[in-house]
């Protein structure tokens, strides 16, 4: 079960309300949405460049999954098919900004961010600096790194996410792991924060 589910809330219950929302449950609906809002949006939050975009990216894969849920069947567990669209909407987006130039003036950009940041709550450079070494990840490494280590999903069930076998999360979240623990062993070869 993953940390962000209610505690009685389990995997086949998540797929038990997709089930019904499928079948037109409005209630069903909302209870699913509620219960698998945080894990979406911390997924994406780890692959997205940024707030606003993880947050757009959140709202995308559900209007995603909305109007997709009438065709699931079950097939796979409802967080496992939702992760997989939300997966889907960050590839899109990275297409879609790849795809066109970027125009912004990144020295106004960095000082906004700056002056906007709170700084003072226990923990926020520890956490600014984890998210800038899993940011400064390969994209497979950090999807598998996310998905197992801050989403709790089995390695199984990340390779169904991730759509490439077990063996290949595993080799994944490894390096990852290797990474990660060069940078704090080695701050010189840290990457910096945006």
């Amino acid at each position: 079960m993953s940390p962000a589910l209610s505690e009685d809330v389990t995997d086949d219950d998540l797929t038990t309300w997709a089930l019904a929302a499928s079948r037109g449950d409005a209630d069903a609906v909302d209870r699913f949405i509620r219960e698998v809002h945080s894990d979406v949006r911390r997924y994406v939050g780890r692959l997205a460049d940024d707030a606003q975009t993880a947050e757009d990216l959140t709202q995308e894969t559900f209007l995603r999954a909305l109007t997709s849920l009438h065709r699931y069947e079950g097939r796979a567990p409802a967080r496992l098919w939702l992760l997989s669209i939300a997966r889907r909407a960050v590839i899109d987006s990275i297409r879609s900004k790849t795809s066109r130039p970027r125009v912004f003036d990144l020295a106004d950009w960095q000082d906004v961010a700056e002056r906007t940041q709170p700084t003072d709550l226990p923990g926020f450079d520890e956490g600014v600096l984890l998210r800038t070494l899993i940011g400064a990840l390969p994209d497979d490494r950090r999807e598998a790194f996310v998905l197992t280590q801050l989403l709790d999903l089995s390695y199984e069930e990340a390779a169904r996410a991730a759509r490439c076998p077990v063996g290949t999360v595993r080799s994944r979240v490894f390096r990852a792991r290797a990474a990660l623990a060069r940078s704090v062993r080695h701050p010189e070869g840290m990457p910096t924060a945006a």
